[in-house]
C-alpha cells in the first residue's frame, strides 16, 4: 500500500468547470481531536482477523443504529447528498483517461475487508506508542481491545502483513480510534493513531496538513459500508474508494496529499478527497439487491478518493469486514463500470 507523503499547500485548477479551487483552504481550523498520519489503506486489503466481536453498526448522520451514536453530523461530507451537484468534466475525464476500460472492485466482504471494533464505554485506555508519525498523531492512550479480542485488517495483532488498520469505536460515548500499521508488542504500537468524536462535524477535527489513519486525513471508519446498516434498508453516507494514482493536491473533505512516485507526471492523477458518484441514468435493475444497495449509495452520496490502492488496484471500494456479505452479491458489482461514474465539483 502506498505510504503517507509530505503535505504540500497546492492550487489545482478546474478548468473544465470554469473554476478555481484552492488546495488546503478549506478553513480547517484544527479544533478538536487533532490530526494523524499513517499509511495506506484499501487496494489489496488482507484478511481479517477472525469474527469474534465485530460490530452491528450502521447509520448515517443522525443515525441510531451506530451503537446509539451518529456518523458525524447530518452536514458533514460524508452525509451529504450530491445527487444533484454540478460534473466536473475536467477530473471525469481525466479519471477515465487514467483508468482506461476497467470495472469497478469491491475490496470487502464475508472474510476480508476492514473489520471494525466496538467496546463499552468502561473499557480501560492502554498506553500506544506511534514509531512512524507521532508529530501528527493523537496522544494516547486508547481503548483497544485486549489482543486476544482485537480485529485488525490483514491477519491479527501479531502477525498482520497488510495496512494493519485497527479501528475502535467506543459506546456510549461515540468517539472513535484509528490506527494504521498497527500491533501487538508488549504493548500497542501504531505507525500513526487518529481520535475522531462522532458527535461533531468531520471537516475541523484534522488539522489541515496532517494525514489520518488514511492518506487523504479522512475517517476510514466513515466511508465504510456496515453490514447492519445496509440490513437496515440503505447505506446512507459515501464510501472510500482508493485509486494508483494521486497528485500532490487535495480538495476538502481532504486534508493530506499523497503522490506515488511512479505517478510523476501523469497529468491525470487526481487530488485526494476527489468525490464522485455513479450517473443518475445508470440502470441498476439487474444487479442483486445487494450490489442495488450498493449502487444508490453511489448515486446519492457518492465514493470519497481517500488514498492509493497500489498500481493495479485500479478503482478498488472498502466497506466492514462481516461474515453474513453474501459474497455472490457484492461480487456482482465488479460488473459496474468505471466509465459509469462522473466527478463531483469540489
Amino acid at each position: 500500500m502506498q505510504h503517507k507523503w509530505t503535505a504540500a499547500w497546492v492550487v489545482l485548477g478546474w478548468a473544465a468547470a470554469g473554476c478555481s479551487t484552492q488546495i488546503g483552504g478549506n478553513n480547517v481550523d484544527g479544533s478538536g481531536s487533532g490530526g494523524a498520519t499513517g499509511g495506506g489503506s484499501g487496494g489489496t486489503a488482507g484478511r481479517a482477523g477472525g469474527t469474534g466481536g465485530r460490530t452491528g453498526l450502521g447509520g448515517a448522520g443522525g443515525g441510531s443504529t451506530n451503537g446509539g451514536c451518529a456518523l458525524f453530523t447530518p452536514d458533514d461530507p460524508w452525509n451529504t447528498d450530491v445527487s444533484a451537484k454540478p460534473v466536473n468534466t475536467n477530473w471525469t475525464t481525466k479519471v477515465h483517461a487514467l483508468l482506461g476500460n476497467v470495472n469497478i472492485h469491491p475490496d470487502f466482504g464475508s472474510d476480508f475487508g476492514i473489520p471494525i471494533n466496538t467496546v463499552p464505554s468502561t473499557q480501560p485506555n492502554l498506553p500506544i506508542i506511534f514509531d512512524q508519525f507521532e508529530d501528527e498523531s493523537d496522544p494516547g492512550p486508547y481503548p483497544f481491545p485486549p489482543p486476544a479480542t482485537a480485529l485488525i485488517e490483514g491477519g491479527d495483532p501479531v502477525n498482520c502483513d497488510t495496512d494493519c488498520h485497527m479501528l475502535v469505536v467506543k459506546l456510549g460515548t461515540c468517539q472513535l480510534y484509528e490506527g494504521y500499521a498497527c500491533r501487538y508488542t508488549n504493548g500497542w504500537v501504531c505507525g500513526n493513531g487518529a481520535h475522531w468524536d462522532l458527535t461533531r462535524k468531520s471537516l475541523g477535527q484534522r488539522q489541515d496538513g496532517w494525514t489520518s489513519a488514511d492518506a487523504a486525513g479522512l475517517s476510514i471508519y466513515a466511508g465504510l459500508a456496515r453490514y447492519a446498516e445496509y440490513a437496515a434498508g440503505e447505506i446512507t453516507h459515501a464510501i472510500r474508494f482508493t485509486l494508483p494514482c494521486t497528485t500532490n493536491s487535495r480538495v476538502s473533505p481532504a486534508t493530506h496529499t499523497a503522490s506515488p512516485s511512479y505517478c510523476t507526471g501523469n497529468v491525470n492523477a487526481p487530488p485526494m478527497g476527489l468525490r464522485m458518484r455513479l450517473n443518475a441514468s445508470f440502470d441498476i435493475s439487474s444487479y442483486k439487491p445487494t450490489a442495488q444497495a450498493f449502487l444508490r449509495a453511489f448515486k446519492r452520496y457518492g465514493v470519497i478518493l481517500a488514498d492509493n490502492g497500489g498500481r493495479t488496484s485500479t478503482f478498488f471500494f472498502q466497506s466492514e469486514t462481516n461474515a453474513s456479505w453474501n459474497d455472490d452479491d457484492i461480487n456482482d458489482l465488479k460488473r459496474v463500470p468505471v466509465s459509469a461514474f462522473e466527478a463531483v465539483d469540489p
